[in-house]
């Protein structure tokens, strides 16, 4: 591989920046291919697009009929929880289980306690002080579940505005409907609220906290796998 372009791919990597290296078989030739840069115009677009949603690597056919090796390269997901309830304590490990990287987040120590979540996934902080730290992407997923707007609002902004490719609130249809009207008060417009999936979670008649996590991860994961996603700055297809 020419010195550039494992640069390129080592600092897409870097940023959490899905791309895929792509290498002419014949005559050995190869190109980085970003996720933010995807162009329709690009001969393998339909075979791109679908191997950044899938993650997987494997041997195409141009429409010349030369074979290329696409070397995919996507960042692990992850699943940013905003409350350390009863809900989040069954999520947190399926959605491992299922493969993603999991943070819980709430400033209330009543709830964020080492007794209910492993330390390495919990922050007892305010979502700000750590999304400052780690802010999200669009191979993030964003679950807020505490009820509370003064813990859920702010970081359903973030993540709107970063391009999570799942976005998601806890509670009826009412309180969803307050919850946008404060958000666009805040600056979003209503395109951007439709995005959230509230209330939240597949409609599969969920009751107990358990059923209601398996509801959301399988949302999470029909977002993940069957969507094309908008960031902020750039389409992304996951």
């Amino acid at each position: 591989m020419r010195l550039d372009l494992l640069s390129a791919l080592n600092e897409a990597r870097a940023q959490r920046q899905a791309a895929i290296l792509v290498t002419d078989l014949q005559d050995g030739s190869q190109r980085l291919v970003q996720a933010a840069t995807l162009s329709a115009d690009d001969p393998l677009y339909p075979e791109l697009e679908k191997r950044f949603r899938s993650g997987a690597s494997g041997q195409v056919e141009a429409p010349d009929g030369r074979a290329a090796f696409l070397t995919v390269s996507v960042p692990s997901p992850r699943l940013v929880i905003i409350g350390a309830v009863h809900i989040s304590q069954a999520l947190l490990p399926m959605a491992e289980i299922a493969g993603f990287d999991v943070t819980v987040i709430d400033p209330r120590t009543a709830f964020a306690s080492e007794e209910r979540f492993p330390p390495r996934v919990l922050r007892a902080e305010w979502p700000d002080e750590v999304l400052a730290r780690t802010p999200l992407d669009a191979y993030t997923a964003l679950a807020a579940v505490t009820h509370d707007p003064k813990i859920d609002d702010m970081p359903l902004i973030a993540a709107l505005r970063a391009g999570c490719f799942y976005v998601g609130a806890l509670g009826s249809r009412k309180t969803h409907g307050k919850r946008a009207e404060r958000l666009m008060t805040a600056g979003l417009t209503e395109a951007d609220v439709a995005r959230i999936k509230a209330p939240i979670g597949l409609s599969i008649g969920a009751a107990s906290p358990a059923e209601i996590a398996v509801a959301v991860l399988a949302e999470i994961i029909a977002a993940l796998r069957q969507t094309t996603v908008a960031r902020s700055d750039s389409p992304v297809i996951l």
